[in-house]
């Protein structure tokens, strides 16, 4: 197991953080999404020995993440959203520093640099000065820094961010690679649904601290609910508040398409009687695959 938290909890003086979140990780890559002020990233930092949690326990790489936070720190790899540069340093040299805060040899920290700058596409220009690197680059360069002393845990904290859609499209790529062909367990927080489902094949959900929903993704996505997408016409109002007296959720999108969330137990004849009973008229009704981005809005509760 290379991840594993039990009851977790932490404040910032009267705000709750986190409370009681429980993690398993092991294997591939997986997304850890949230709303602002979920928790993901104070999660982070106790699994990164940045923090202490006020109660709980449990181990990254076999470390604990209270009393051998060093080792953790010096064990996994990590990619902070903020640029992390020393102005005035090559890439080479900053990522050969990099390895050697790992606890690498300089000769060896230095070999290891040249080898992930070429993997991550940097190989040409791993003299040039940082200053003169592309948003692009830079994240590529630091996701160099976080491979260079070889870890088999890798923390990614918004990996394309500013990134253009091809510069999107290459890191991610990349970071497919790294968790298939290399073998190194990934754990990834975006707000970029689209980037975790392309990569991820488990995902973390968390919502006011606490875990709103954790497991294989596709099994997430066809659990508890159906989508259903409906056009209407007539009281609408009075058809969503019929949904919802069904436990349904109902959503709407910019081109005015009702998306409906019915609990799996409901039969979905009863949008039908709901539609009879407000006066309204469905002109369209399709069964919808249901993707991240629906979960993600049935489980946390926004769009």
């Amino acid at each position: 197991m290379s991840l594993e938290v039990k009851d977790l909890y932490f404040s910032y003086g009267k705000i709750a953080a986190l409370s009681g979140v429980n993690l398993k990780l092991e294997g591939g890559a997986a997304g850890l999404l949230g709303p602002n002020g979920a928790g993901k990233s104070t999660l982070l930092r106790i699994l990164l020995g940045f923090l202490t949690p006020a109660k709980g326990d449990g181990k990254v790489l076999g470390y604990d993440i209270r009393h051998q936070r060093p080792l953790i720190r010096r064990s996994v790899g990590y990619m902070p959203e903020d640029d992390c540069f020393i102005a005035g340093l090559d890439a080479v040299s900053f990522t050969s520093y990099f390895g050697e805060l790992s606890g690498m040899p300089r000769q060896e920290a230095m070999k290891r640099a040249h080898e992930v700058l070429f993997y991550v596409g940097l190989g040409e220009a791993r003299y040039r000065l940082l200053d003169t690197y592309s948003a692009g680059m830079k994240q590529r360069l630091k996701l160099a820094q976080a491979l260079v002393h070889d870890p088999k845990l890798l923390f990614l904290d918004e990996p394309t961010a500013g990134l253009d859609p091809h510069g999107r499209q290459e890191i991610l790529e990349l970071i497919k690679d790294i968790s298939s062909a290399k073998d190194i367990q990934v754990l990834i927080s975006s707000h970029i649904l689209s980037d975790i489902e392309t990569i991820c094949s488990d995902v973390v959900i968390l919502n006011k601290g606490k875990i709103a929903a954790q497991g294989k993704l596709q099994d997430l996505r066809s659990i508890d609910y159906s989508l259903f997408e409906l056009k209407v016409t007539g009281d609408e109002g009075l058809f969503r508040r019929e949904l919802e007296s069904l436990g349904c959720r109902v959503d709407e999108t910019e081109d005015r398409i009702l998306k409906v969330y019915m609990p799996a137990e409901r039969d979905r004849l009863e949008i039908f009687r709901a539609a009879s009973a407000s006066g309204v008229q469905v002109r369209h009704f399709v069964k919808s695959q249901t993707s991240l981005e629906d979960l993600f809005a049935q489980t946390v509760g926004v769009d």
